[in-house]
């Protein structure tokens, strides 16, 4: 097996055997970009079924042809982690969804707030974004992007616990929240300018939300997601294995 972590790596939405065609944008990137051609070899990612090493066998303007060679990595899953966020200015959810993506997060549920400012999502840029994420982090799978719901829906059809991150004064550490907790575990983080007292009094009337805070600064919503993400690993995740 080659030095494969030399090679470039892309993700594909196809079987990872045989011969693959890839289409204009994909041929450009690994033709135009990364000046590859015939007889170089990439690796290559669909989300679901590892990681192959293919070979580059025939180029034309706008398609290309590989050949599946080696098998490098099995598939692999995070720990189901979902993250509830509101979305953000354009450039800090792209910060989110990269470093979410970076952090093994399985699934993202936008929610829709009282003070969200931004509740109009480019789906289709977003997923771009954790593909590229996923690209270049070694990730094997791709969180799931969800269509974005009314907070108190999403929270309540989520049927796990949930941590919620509450700048209100008694919530207690995260760290000695998530003692003695196990995954599937859901994270809400709220949005610039914090929950209303109303959002905030509905969603701790909720029986499977545990209030909880990230300590005596007030985070913005970007940081606190990423706080709240890498704390979860730290404690539940795949980080106490490697």
């Amino acid at each position: 097996m080659r030095a494969h972590y030399t090679l470039a790596r892309l993700y594909i939405d196809a079987p990872l055997s045989g011969e693959i065609t890839l289409e204009a944008e994909p041929t450009h990137y690994l033709t135009r970009v990364m000046r590859l051609g015939v007889g170089d070899a990439v690796r290559l990612f669909n989300g679901r079924d590892g990681e192959v090493c293919a070979d580059i066998t025939h180029v034309e303007k706008k398609t290309l042809t590989l050949t599946v060679t080696d098998t490098l990595r099995p598939a692999y899953t995070p720990p189901p982690t979902t993250l509830f966020f509101a979305p953000l200015k354009r450039h800090r959810t792209a910060t989110l969804l990269e470093k979410a993506t970076e952090l093994g997060v399985m699934r993202l549920q936008p929610v829709v707030t009282a003070r969200t400012q931004f509740p109009k999502l480019n789906l289709e840029k977003m997923r771009a974004q954790i593909i590229e994420a996923a690209e270049q982090t070694e990730r094997l799978d791709l969180p799931q992007l969800d269509e974005a719901k009314p907070l108190i829906e999403a929270v309540s059809d989520y049927d796990s616990s949930i941590l919620m991150g509450d700048e209100g004064g008694d919530a207690a550490p995260m760290l000695a929240v998530l003692e003695g907790r196990t995954p599937p575990l859901g994270l809400l983080i709220g949005p610039e300018g914090g929950w209303s007292s109303e959002e905030r009094e509905a969603l701790r009337a909720l029986d499977h939300i545990t209030p909880i805070s990230l300590g005596p600064r007030i985070l913005r919503a970007d940081t606190a997601a990423i706080s709240m993400l890498s704390l979860a690993q730290a404690a539940l995740g795949d980080w106490r294995d490697s």
